[in-house]
């Protein structure tokens, strides 16, 4: 099964028309879906036998017999990775806080050795083949999406940001966190082109699920979208209302396991910022015929 911000196979097809119907609901006090990040536990990043593993202050590479390739030291905190082509690319959280709040350096290693490529700025990352890799940063003056080689020169950039969706080509689900927001499904052409899909509501829109068809599944502000690799949309599933005036209090999430979508809304009491009462759908996901 696919991960959020992969897809399927190649092809600029559109993509066929999926189905949901909710199958459960149930709401109760509970713990917001907060986004958990990487495991702690576990390895940034694997590729052809390499496993990439961050912890505070260093960038280490094991290969498939738990052996120690390489390691990188650094003055930050390692959150993802990304290798294409001999490079792993790295992105980091700082250990104080700085002009750029906690974003730390984005360090591009070379794969066989550890040695440094270049040092990047970017907050989230992406990889297409080629060696080529994406950067994306909101806030600090920027809504922006850079392009890399291999070799840390950049040779593209774009006006979004968001979840990266990549495969034949690179969407975008956007995250502008404005409000009223701007923020759309798009998908980034060569030159700086962002093509436009169908417009969000949510600013903070979470990490979407994509199936294997490339369909990018969105939960915006209690509505489950799909869009197809030719930015076509569709609603799937209408489950709750989020006030417009009121969404700072609404966090979301949506995830899959097999042919079930679990959805979740947490909205927070405006009397007690503790207290959380969550929301949660069951989905039957189909496909299409």
């Amino acid at each position: 099964m696919p991960t959020p911000e992969q897809n399927g196979a190649g092809g600029q097809a559109q993509s066929a028309v999926w189905r949901a119907t909710v199958l459960d609901h149930v709401a109760a006090v509970g713990r917001p879906p907060y986004d958990p990040g990487p495991r702690a536990d576990g390895p940034l990043a694997r590729r052809d036998g390499l496993s990439i593993h961050g912890t505070q202050g260093e960038v280490r590479c094991t290969d498939d017999t738990g052996r120690t390739r390489w390691v990188h030291r650094c003055e930050a905190r390692p959150n993802a990775a990304y290798v294409s082509q001999g490079r792993v690319l790295v992105t980091t959280d700082s250990l104080a806080y700085t002009v750029w709040g906690m974003l730390g350096p984005a360090l591009l290693l070379d794969l066989a050795d550890g040695r440094p490529v270049a040092e990047l700025r970017g907050e989230r990352g992406a990889v297409l083949r080629g060696g080529r890799f994406f950067l994306g940063l909101e806030g600090y003056g920027h809504f922006d999406t850079w392009e890399y080689d291999r070799d840390g020169t950049e040779v593209d950039a774009w006006r979004s940001y968001g979840h990266f969706v990549t495969g034949s080509g690179i969407r975008v689900v956007e995250q502008d966190r404005r409000i009223p927001t701007r923020s759309r499904v798009v998908r980034l052409l060569p030159g700086g082109v962002v093509e436009a899909g169908p417009a969000l509501t949510d600013p903070t829109v979470p990490r979407p699920v994509v199936l294997e068809d490339g369909t990018v599944l969105v939960i915006d502000d209690g509505v489950v979208r799909a869009v197809g690799r030719g930015l076509e949309h569709t609603v799937l599933a209408e489950l709750t209302a989020v006030p417009a005036d009121d969404r700072h209090r609404y966090i979301s999430a949506l995830r899959r396991e097999g042919e079930r979508l679990t959805a979740i809304v947490a909205e927070r009491d405006p009397a007690d910022h503790r207290r959380h009462t969550v929301h949660t759908w069951t989905l039957a996901l189909h496909a299409p015929a």
